[in-house]
């Protein structure tokens, strides 16, 4: 017996034979006859010197080393795939793949895209809004924005500003509620999505910071941080806005923030894409782009005096 592979298309044959437990449906996958499939796993049965398909009438089922070799099998060849996939990536100057939270998507990205396009026409941006975890290789994506605490192992990783949160309003709401105080009677609004944060960095927190023992409980509570955002521009009540969420709209007046004291959340967003790919041209113009917009809202950050969350949670 002999640890020399076998030819790969036998191989790349097998891998179809049994993902769908037919060579017809292989074949035809493969884009070859079933006489030339089934010529190459007899090939590949003959390398190895024993059967890998037990051959039943109108089907088909795996001998016991045709269940060891198929795992491996669609592995190997997702792996190739990814690999090629990632090779081609490295080829293209041009376009670049985005995934961000929903949230981060509509209050962030989405109303400064203009921007970027007029800096870089050459640059098509393709966004995938999601929070579950991307694989670069696997998915096809360039860069990923993420928050959290990080650390982010084997990935280029750039902090982006500090994060925080504080009391944003409609005008009209801040005209009625003039000091903190007065926010224990009016209609508050919970974003649920930043829960996960340790120590909380919640209503409680923020009015023990300003010297006030009142823990709300009732509102309407968000599972997303966009949603509880449109709710307060809506008029509904106040929400403990998310810096990256609410600048925009704080630097345009539509939302108020009348307190000047904001919770640091210990958490960040961070701009990731895999080590080595940071110096790629429409990569670097793009976290470049980021970093310039995040300098345009810095004196709001600049106006508030941002406490340190773990001092006054729970």
């Amino acid at each position: 017996m002999t640890d020399r592979l076998p030819p790969l298309t036998a191989l790349r044959a097998f891998d179809a034979a049994a993902r769908h437990m037919s060579f017809a449906r292989a074949a035809e996958e493969l884009n070859v006859t079933p006489a030339a499939l089934s010529f190459q796993i007899k090939s590949l049965e003959d390398h190895l010197g024993a059967p890998l398909f037990r051959r039943l009438n109108r089907a088909v089922e795996l001998t016991e080393a045709g269940r060891a070799l198929a795992p491996g099998a669609a592995d190997g060849f997702q792996t190739l795939a990814a690999a090629w996939r990632a090779a081609q990536r490295l080829q293209d100057n041009q376009t670049l793949t985005v995934t961000a939270g929903p949230a981060f998507t509509a209050k962030w990205l989405a109303p400064r895209l203009y921007e970027f396009a007029q800096s870089h026409p050459e640059v098509e941006l393709r966004f995938s809004a999601s929070l579950r975890m991307m694989d670069f290789g696997r998915d096809a994506i360039d860069v990923a924005i993420r928050f959290g605490y990080g650390p982010d192992p084997g990935l280029y990783s750039v902090p982006l500003a500090e994060e925080w949160v504080t009391p944003v309003m409609t005008p009209e709401l801040a005209a009625r509620y003039r000091d903190a105080q007065s926010l224990t009677t009016a209609p508050l609004i919970f974003d649920d999505s930043i829960s996960f944060l340790s120590p909380p960095c919640d209503w409680t927190a923020w009015f023990r910071a300003m010297g006030i023992d009142f823990t709300p409980t009732h509102g309407p509570r968000f599972s997303q941080s966009d949603h509880a955002v449109d709710a307060a521009l809506a008029g509904v009540g106040v929400v403990l806005g998310r810096r990256a969420l609410v600048v925009k709209d704080i630097a345009e007046e539509r939302l108020i923030a009348p307190y000047g004291v904001a919770l640091s959340t210990g958490a960040r967003f961070r701009f990731l894409c895999p080590e080595g790919t940071e110096t790629r041209p429409q990569v670097k113009a793009f976290r470049d782009w980021i970093l310039s917009e995040i300098d345009k809202t810095a004196a709001i950050t600049d106006a508030l005096t941002v406490l340190a969350v773990s001092e006054y949670a729970q």
